[in-house]
């Protein structure tokens, strides 16, 4: 590629004109220095890249086994942090099928929920019912502060994402329905 530049005498121009000159001059350099090369032998092949750990398509997510503190039929993917560590952040995927529940509960932690796919039917109090549950769509999103008692119900095969500070704790308002202490 061609480039046509006039370049002015230093001794013509002043001051900052002299700074100005000398940037566009390099600027126009760089610019055709980056062009690339009609030579065959120099275009390769692209290769895909490799995406960083901390980047996901839908594809990339691996789920497994859900931990055996919610009801089995579930499978979480960790996407950032460790939710069952002692401290920090934590994001994870869970996937839901069609009727899945989670019986009444609260965390001591704040929690962050967006749905990503599927419908989640969210209830709040201490016994399950399903006439006072809301469903929230793909795409919404709720908060969930210390303490609150709630219950949830999947719609459809329902996605997931939690996100909020470890260690990740389930305490259900009827001991009984602790999955964990079922054998």
């Amino acid at each position: 590629m061609a480039a046509y530049v006039r370049i002015l005498s230093l001794a013509d121009v002043g001051g900052n004109m002299k700074i100005t000159v000398v940037v566009l001059v390099l600027a126009v350099t760089l610019a055709i220095a980056a062009q690339p090369s009609d030579s065959k032998s120099e275009h390769q092949p692209a290769t895909k890249a490799a995406m960083p750990h901390n980047a996901f398509t839908p594809g990339d997510v691996q789920y497994g086994p859900a931990p055996a503190f919610i009801p089995l039929g579930a499978q979480l993917a960790v996407l950032e942090g460790n939710p069952m560590g002692t401290t920090g952040d934590y994001t994870i995927r869970v996937k839901m099928p069609d009727g899945y529940r989670i019986a009444p509960h609260w965390h001591p932690k704040r929690e962050n929920v967006t749905i990503v796919s599927g419908t989640l039917n969210f209830g709040m109090g201490d016994k399950f019912d399903e006439s006072k549950m809301k469903p929230f769509p793909a795409g919404s999103f709720a908060y969930l502060d210390p303490d609150m008692h709630h219950y949830v119900k999947a719609k459809g095969e329902t996605v997931v994402q939690i996100h909020g500070m470890a260690p990740v704790q389930f305490n259900y308002i009827n001991p009984a329905d602790d999955p964990s202490k079922k054998k």
